[in-house]
């Protein structure tokens, strides 16, 4: 079994929330026989801990999580700024 931690630090735990929130849910509807991730959130850092059978799934995994992760915070980042906008 080969594993990997992602951490991810935000300026607030309000960010943090929201970002773990979303990815949270494609924990448990992604994994395959070959690749199980979880993701946990402890204040203002998330962890997305990805276990894989081989190195070629946690590469795999490593990268569908960062991108997950990032698609998160962009929408995140897009939703503060229109809120700001509509001030």
């Amino acid at each position: 079994m080969h594993r990997t931690s992602l951490v991810f630090s935000y300026e607030t735990e309000r960010v943090a929330a929201a970002v773990a929130d979303a990815v949270r849910v494609e924990a448990g509807d992604i994994e395959s026989e070959r690749t199980r991730a979880s993701v946990e959130r402890d204040g203002e850092t998330v962890r997305v801990a990805v276990t894989a059978a081989d190195l070629t799934a946690l590469r795999a995994g490593t990268n569908t999580w960062t991108t997950l992760v990032a698609v998160a915070e962009r929408a995140n980042e897009a939703g503060r700024t229109h809120a700001a906008l509509r001030r």
